[in-house]
């Protein structure tokens, strides 16, 4: 990497003596002197900065330093919405009442049913229409990636399978159709041939 980024010598010799002693390295490494830069003005008052290298005592910061942090400042209160109580009461009465509490049965029914609505019956003819075609996807994927002769069998044997199986629900579907037109006919005589 110190390659890569063209340093020179120097920098790179100052680099690997920041590693070996285990200091920060630098953020900027200037290319011919050996002095250091002179260290910014503190962010913090000395009191509140720690010492960079740690010493093998643990230190305790004063209490005023601690103090000095947002550490002991408290959050303003916000109040929260509040409940409703004409509803609380409405609902303690049906319980005493009843013995059940009556809105939440009916809350949780029509939640049921909304969801039930909501969904239909997936259609096994859409479902298999998608997987011929999920498998004719794979089958052009594998054959750009120079695989398709090693899955073509498979995928050609399930696709049939899976036509075989759409063939069946279509005659089903054309026999119920027949049926229901039969019955729509008062002289028993069908519309198709």
């Amino acid at each position: 990497m110190m390659e890569e980024t063209k340093l020179t010598c120097f920098q790179r010799r100052y680099l690997m003596d920041c590693m070996k002693r285990g200091d920060t390295l630098p953020l900027q490494c200037y290319p011919t002197s050996c002095k250091k830069p002179a260290p910014a003005a503190p962010a913090f008052s000395p009191a509140v900065c720690q010492p960079s290298r740690l010493s093998a005592k643990p230190h305790l910061r004063p209490a005023k330093v601690c103090q000095a942090g947002d550490a002991y400042t408290r959050e303003k209160f916000k109040p929260q919405a509040r409940r409703d109580l004409e509803k609380e009461k409405q609902r303690l009465q049906n319980i005493l009442a009843t013995g059940k509490d009556v809105v939440e049965c009916n809350v949780r029914q029509t939640l049921v049913r909304t969801k039930e609505e909501e969904i239909p019956e997936p259609d096994r003819f859409e479902e298999l229409v998608n997987e011929v075609q999920e498998r004719k996807e794979f089958l052009a994927e594998m054959e750009a990636l120079g695989q398709g002769k090693k899955y073509q069998s498979i995928v050609l044997t399930e696709i049939s399978q899976k036509m075989r199986e759409m063939e069946i629900i279509d005659k089903k579907r054309s026999e119920e159709m027949r049926e229901i037109m039969t019955k729509d006919f008062p002289s028993g005589k069908s519309f198709f041939p």
